[in-house]
């Protein structure tokens, strides 16, 4: 079984770290183990609605210093198309993506920075403000 480090950022400004193993985009709930949960504990139910972003992490800790690059390198390859995301509370990301249709529940996008600490995002369309291609 799969699992991942996500960091679950809900719309209301909550955040939840912790390891999943059945996240699905085309289903409603996750379920989370926390960060620092004790052994033999039950992951939490995540509903997706409640979300504004998931994010696919290398490590929890990440660089707090590091400023993530909102731009593509002159001589980066990509996979997909380049796209900016403006979510409702203003915050930008910038990145590829192979699936964003608008109406979909969401959509996941590919950080254009090689050395952000995020591997991709699940972002949810309610979240979103606008979405541009660059």
């Amino acid at each position: 079984m799969i699992q991942n480090k996500i960091v679950a950022r809900y719309l209301n400004g909550q955040v939840m770290k912790g390891i999943t193993s059945d996240f699905m985009p085309n289903k409603e709930l996750l379920h989370l183990l926390p960060e620092n949960a004790p052994p033999n504990s039950k992951p939490l139910p995540i509903t997706l609605k409640d979300l504004k972003a998931l994010f696919f992490v290398k490590d929890f800790k990440g660089d707090p210093q590091y400023q993530e690059k909102k731009e593509f390198g002159p001589t980066q390859a990509v996979a997909g198309r380049k796209i900016k995301v403006v979510f409702s509370d203003g915050e930008v990301l910038v990145g590829t993506t192979q699936g964003y249709q608008p109406g979909r529940p969401g959509f996941f996008l590919f950080p254009a920075d090689s050395k952000s600490n995020t591997d991709r995002c699940y972002i949810v369309s309610t979240s979103v403000k606008s979405v541009s291609y660059i």
